[in-house]
């Protein structure tokens, strides 16, 4: 930049005295004076640590480098036979629990078609009693056999230790005589519609 020239008009001792004074950026300068300062006083120790840190670098990948050829030594023909024996073993391991797990499998798919049969043998006798004219809950019951159902398909007469549904002297008309539902009369109050 160049020289600027200021007067002062004000000034008591002369009218016209003109000052010489200069624009610097006075920012920049204090920083690199600070800069230069700081270094003079602390280069050597500045220099110092940045060479320790470099040679700490140097010796912790070198440390670095040397552990992992350590940790993976290079292999020789015994450990590839060994490690193919060791497939070898994990692959017949597999293939056994494969078959185990296949026969368990059949043997749960016949479990299930037996219960499918038997399913449908019991729908069968249902549907035959229901032909026959008897009830539902007598033709389910998993005891019985297809033999008693044949017997009892013939005509005999019901068993009499049966229970019989209603005692003798019931009537519906009464409202008595072992009925259990009677008439209650409904709340009293206010209706609960809006």
């Amino acid at each position: 930049m160049d020289d600027v020239e200021i007067a002062d008009v004000n000034d008591e001792d002369s009218p016209f005295m003109v000052e010489k004074t200069s624009l610097k950026n006075q920012d920049l300068s204090s920083i690199s004076l600070s800069v230069g300062e700081i270094l003079s006083q602390y280069g050597w120790y500045v220099l110092l640590v940045t060479v320790l840190v470099y040679l700490l670098i140097q010796h912790l990948s070198k440390r670095r480098s040397s552990q992992s050829s350590r940790s993976s030594p290079p292999q020789t023909p015994q450990d590839s036979v060994l490690v193919a024996r060791r497939q070898e073993a994990m692959e017949a391991a597999r293939i056994k629990m494969q078959e185990e797990l296949d026969a368990k499998a059949d043997i749960f798919r016949e479990k299930q078609k037996q219960q499918e049969e038997e399913k449908r043998r019991q729908k069968i006798e249902i549907w035959d009693s229901m032909q026959q004219g008897k009830s539902y809950k007598g033709a389910a019951k998993p005891s019985q056999t297809t033999e008693e159902a044949s017997s009892s398909s013939t005509g005999s007469k019901p068993k009499p230790d049966k229970k019989p549904l209603r005692s003798a002297d019931y009537n519906p008309l009464n409202g008595q005589g072992g009925g259990t539902c009677s008439f209650r009369p409904g709340r009293r109050g206010p209706s609960s519609g809006g």
